[in-house]
């Protein structure tokens, strides 16, 4: 992904390589229509039909490569995604049937991010050979939104500060007609309050800023997506210890999802007026920082009490969710890099979902399964909407006895979504600690693509 290359392609009869996909199960069977060199070739290399094994076999003047999968009958986003990572560059297509899902892992398991690296002798690209013609744009669509997510989160915070990502979605603005709004500074300040308060200590390159990309005919319904956009987190005044400021360049991982899902809306041209909103800010220490204690207005006239600095993101988002609401939509999707909680529950691979609506939460589950995109729902629960009590304003930021954080910090959100609105929040980690095939370690959309298939069958 680190070139424009298209990495899938028509296939019009071209020379390439043949992919033979098999399993364990399959695999003595499929030995058996092979030479005896081909086999002790394979066993040369260990291959058994494993997930993700790769195999390269002698065939005439060519050769063509084996691959380990779950099941070759059922093909999932990652099945050629190990291929991908190591097979020479050149052209290639499944010696059996068309690579559907399979296509995806194939793009993303070729992403690299070299931003900062000197520059090296390229491998090339490995360019997959489909006749599905009408799966390729969207296939290749949808790997982009990914490696899009990937760069943005990936870019450490001096590069990736609130002003970039006013460039980022002023680009995907132009790219597809829509119109890009910008509040900062005294503007900001009076109008998303909250958005102001948690960035106003940011140097002023880091200045805070809303970001609202508009697009799409006004008399369509409104579909508003939010992110977070929290683009380096130092916890402000209750600050952060070393090691969990370590990865907090990735605290605009809500963002990310959020352009990049926007960008995906606009480019399939679906029939909404699309609103997405970024409050862009750095949670920084300085003289002017709001402190432990203090009384933030909001958007929406509610006052709040702030018990932690370092839970800054859902003031941001309040402001923003606030915002969108008042344009009634018919969807609002957030996405936040928003507790540590989410991940003491769901771990780094699934992003926690809270939703409004039991159907709205089961068709973005059922979206992500279908698209190896799992996410898992928590819920809102109204008993514990008393944790967020405050003595002195209308609720508290940050409640203390530690108990159901991502769902508690949901519920704050919660109380900034317009009344009646079908609203989803994905609290999601945005970055994966290990890699697997076709998923390098680093950022990451957790998500994304759930969204993006819900979205697609409620509008398309």
């Amino acid at each position: 992904m680190s070139d424009n290359t298209d990495l899938i392609q028509p296939d019009r009869g071209q020379a390439a390589v043949s992919l033979h996909l098999v399993n364990k199960d399959g695999f003595a069977a499929f030995a058996r229509g092979l030479s005896a060199a081909q086999r002790a070739t394979l066993a040369a290399q260990k291959f058994e039909g494993g997930s993700f094994q790769t195999g390269i076999v002698p065939d005439g003047d060519g050769w063509f490569a084996v691959g380990g999968v779950a099941d070759p009958a059922k093909l999932s986003s990652w099945c050629l995604a190990r291929l991908a990572e190591v097979l020479p560059a050149g052209s290639y297509r499944l010696a059996q049937g068309s690579p559907g899902p399979a296509m995806h892992g194939w793009q993303t398991g070729q992403y690299s991010f070299d931003r900062y690296k000197a520059a090296e002798q390229s491998v090339g690209p490995r360019i997959l050979r489909t006749k599905d013609a009408k799966a390729i744009a969207p296939a290749l669509a949808e790997a982009r939104a990914v490696a899009l997510v990937r760069d943005l989160v990936n870019t450490p915070a001096e590069d990736m500060g609130p002003a970039a990502l006013e460039s980022e979605a002023e680009r995907i603005a132009k790219a597809h007609g829509a119109k890009l709004t910008v509040s900062q500074g005294d503007a900001l300040e009076k109008d998303y309050p909250m958005v102001h308060a948690v960035g106003r200590a940011a140097a002023r390159s880091h200045a805070p800023r809303l970001i609202h990309v508009t697009w799409g005919a006004e008399d369509a319904p409104v579909l508003a997506i939010v992110g977070k956009g929290v683009c380096f987190d130092s916890g402000g005044l209750n600050i952060k210890p070393t090691t969990g400021m370590l990865l907090m360049k990735k605290d605009m991982a809500g963002a990310a999802h959020a352009l990049a899902l926007a960008g995906l809306v606009m480019g399939a041209g679906l029939k909404v007026r699309l609103h997405c909103l970024v409050p862009a800010v750095e949670n920084a220490i300085a003289g002017n920082s709001f402190r432990p204690g203090d009384v933030l207005a909001s958007r929406k006239g509610l006052s709040v009490e702030i018990g932690n600095t370092d839970a800054e993101g859902r003031l941001i988002l309040a402001d923003a969710l606030t915002r969108a609401s008042e344009e009634k939509p018919r969807l609002l999707i957030d996405f936040a890099t928003l507790t540590g909680a989410a991940r003491v529950a769901l771990g780094p691979d699934l992003p926690a979902l809270m939703a409004r609506r039991d159907e709205t939460a089961q068709a973005l589950l059922d979206a992500g399964l279908e698209v190896d995109d799992a996410v898992w729902r928590l819920p809102l629960p109204e008993a514990y909407r008393e944790y967020l009590n405050s003595d002195i304003a209308d609720l508290n930021n940050s409640h203390t006895n530690g108990f159901a954080g991502a769902s508690v910090a949901g519920l704050f959100l919660d109380r900034f979504v317009g009344e009646g609105v079908d609203w989803a929040h994905f609290d999601t980690f945005g970055w994966r600690p290990a890699a697997k095939p076709g998923r390098p370690r680093g950022g990451e959309a957790l998500g994304l693509r759930a969204a993006w298939h819900m979205i697609q069958r409620r509008f398309g």
